[in-house]
């Protein structure tokens, strides 16, 4: 029979946005209630397209949070499922092995919750679809799941429910490392999987999928974030579509100030970069990081009153929509041309010493303590403490070169 089903994952209920809580004029609501917003509209997308059922492929929660009113949202919002008759079937991950909510709070009826001990099927009555999925016992699962997960059911539409972030480089952590071949391998017909935050469909014969998380929480989770749609006609999968059910938009507003003259020209291109950005969130609020690039005779003015350039870029934004905020203003422009100092001698050494290896391996020696004890949401925030991580201070130390030859009074010629 022909059906529809939702696939989601990594929903993180209640986890804030970040970098946004000193911002004036953010409603502390909207960031408290963000990802609870895209939970509605995940239930709301289910039911106005009448699917057969949702999967959510792990991580419902971010952590240890010990708020049961989190776990009671969710419960709330699968109760508005079995009314509307559709099925859920969730596979706990990474982050909902830490939750006490996950044990503690039984969930309504349509729920279908896969084994911890062990890969366990599940079969859709109304579609006669076939779901076989292990959930974590622990934040690590200690290796490959997919061999323990059992052969597909002869003459039916199979489904595996993995969290991993199969092998290689994602950004996340390895757990239940596997590859897209040993997935394949197994004959089911899609691969619902969750862990990493980007929508991504890896293979197409079989499907699989990752839907990307509901909402985006801070600037590395940039663009539209839901859940993907799938479509099955006589035992085939016939379309994967992402749709956004993000209640707020995060993006990256790249600026280029190298043709720019003026500070004039510098603002006026951070409006048009937004008022586009405004555009393709569909009515979203949006979170915008601006990022100055170029080589530019302005970057020394802008490097002496960072202040002054934060507050202006705010000041754009402002006069674009009560609805775009700005969480950070980076500034990863050069100088162009030489510079003047009036001391080549006193030139030579400021760009040795940018330069110096020595000086990097001393600042990282300086720095390890702080590194190693920083949390990581403040990677968001902080962009030369992701490069710290991982290992390269070289930018940093140019940028405060650059900053003291402006608090200097040094200014780039021609």
């Amino acid at each position: 029979m022909d059906f529809r089903f939702l696939h989601a994952a990594d929903l993180h209920l209640d986890s804030p946005l970040r970098g946004l809580s000193v911002y004036e004029g953010v409603p502390a609501d909207l960031v408290r209630t963000a990802t609870r917003g895209a939970l509605d509209n995940l239930v709301e997308h289910a039911i106005s397209e009448e699917v057969a059922f949702v999967i959510l492929a792990g991580d419902l929660y971010d952590g240890s949070w010990e708020a049961f009113a989190t776990g009671l949202y969710f419960c709330k919002a699968m109760g508005r499922l079995e009314r509307a008759g559709i099925a859920v079937y969730l596979l706990y991950g990474n982050h909902d092995a830490e939750s006490h909510l996950t044990s503690q709070l039984p969930l309504p009826a349509n729920v279908k919750v896969f084994s911890k001990k062990a890969a366990q099927t599940y079969e859709h009555p109304a579609t006669g679809a076939v779901l076989h999925g292990h959930s974590y016992a622990a934040r690590d699962p200690g290796g490959d799941l997919v061999p323990g997960y059992p052969a597909p059911k002869a003459g039916a539409f199979n489904i595996g429910v993995l969290h991993t972030a199969l092998t290689g480089d994602r950004g996340h952590d390895p757990y239940a490392p596997c590859t897209p071949d040993q997935l394949a391998a197994k004959g089911y017909d899609y691969w619902a999987l969750g862990h990493v935050h980007g929508f991504e469909v890896v293979r197409r014969d079989p499907p699989i999928v990752f839907p990307g998380n509901l909402q985006g929480r801070h600037i590395r989770e940039t663009g539209p974030k839901g859940a993907a749609l799938i479509s099955v006609s006589e035992g085939q999968v016939t379309g994967v579509e992402h749709v956004a059910l993000d209640v707020v938009r995060w993006v990256l507003a790249e600026v280029d100030i190298g043709t720019a003259g003026e500070a004039g020209e510098v603002f006026e291109a951070v409006s048009a970069t937004l008022k586009t950005a405004l555009t393709q969130a569909d009515g979203r609020p949006l979170m915008a990081r601006v990022r100055f690039s170029g080589e530019s005779p302005l970057h020394a003015q802008f490097a002496a009153d960072r202040r002054a350039l934060r507050e202006g870029v705010r000041a754009v934004a402002m006069g674009i929509s009560d609805q775009v905020w700005i969480e950070k203003v980076d500034l990863a422009s050069r100088d162009l041309g030489t510079v003047a100092t009036g001391s080549d001698e006193f030139e030579a050494i400021l760009t040795e010493l940018a330069l110096d290896p020595r000086m990097e391996a001393d600042l990282a020696r300086d720095l390890a303590d702080f590194i190693a004890k920083a949390p990581a949401e403040l990677d968001a925030e902080l962009a030369w403490l992701e490069r710290a991580r991982a290992g390269t201070l070289a930018p940093l130390l140019a940028e405060a070169a650059t900053t003291l030859r402006a608090r200097l009074g040094m200014e780039a010629v021609p």
